[in-house]
């Protein structure tokens, strides 16, 4: 009888089961769309934006065996390096230890990394000169080591500022890959290779008897060159 009533004519008997079981799965699906939109803010709350103004790399031959490191100081002379991670608007993202520790545990197995790459990040600007050194912290092999610098500006867009490769030859060598100077907007306004020794710096501040730096463990004014 309720077909009768309808404006078009059905080719099959109206089945109520079937209309009240379709109704019940639209009703399941705005319900779990709703669940959806409440369950998202919690995601975003747990969400880290990680951002990074200029990215500056070091890295060497794969699977080589030695210890390089990387030192970047800022215009207020922080420091970041393998004993300070975190100077400043500086950030040691990772330090390579050659071929000490460069793998990963799978199932209770040493998984090796052939990758040799030291990275540090600058999250902020602060105008003025950085420094960009290196040094040779162990030379197993006692042979030269070819090593690159790259520092990128990574906004608006990403550009390289300076590329180059150069020889570290022994335990103890420092070289300074690279100065560059910011403007107050974060624009790079010279680059250039004159030498400036950091681990010297640490030096001076220790033999000066300067007052250690409860953050670190290490001097404020500079810092004991060793690894633990």
């Amino acid at each position: 009888m309720m077909d009768d009533f309808g404006l078009y004519p059905r080719e099959e008997p109206f089945d109520p089961l079937g209309v009240m079981l379709f109704k019940a799965l639209q009703v399941i699906a705005f319900l779990f769309f709703l669940a959806l939109l409440a369950v998202s803010p919690d995601a975003k709350d747990g969400k880290i934006d990680s951002k990074a103004e200029f990215m500056i790399t070091l890295d060497w031959p794969d699977n080589h065996p030695d210890d390089l490191d990387l030192f970047v100081q800022d215009p207020a002379g922080n420091i970041a390096w393998y004993r300070h991670r975190e100077a400043g608007f500086l950030t040691l993202d990772r330090d390579d230890r050659g071929g000490a520790n460069d793998f990963i545990m799978v199932a209770g197995k040493k998984i090796a990394s052939p990758i040799r790459e030291e990275i540090v990040t600058l999250r902020g600007i602060l105008a003025g000169e950085y420094t960009v050194n290196v040094s040779h912290f162990v030379a197993t092999t006692g042979e030269p080591v070819t090593a690159n610098v790259k520092v990128q500006k990574l906004n608006p867009t990403a550009q390289v500022v300076f590329d180059n490769k150069f020889t570290l030859d022994h335990t103890g060598d420092e070289k300074t890959a690279v100065r560059f100077r910011l403007d107050a907007e974060g624009k790079v306004v010279n680059v250039d290779q004159r030498p400036k020794s950091l681990l010297e710096t640490f030096r001076s501040g220790w033999r000066n008897g300067a007052d250690l730096d409860p953050r670190t463990g290490v001097s404020k004014n500079a810092t004991r060159i060793r690894r633990e």
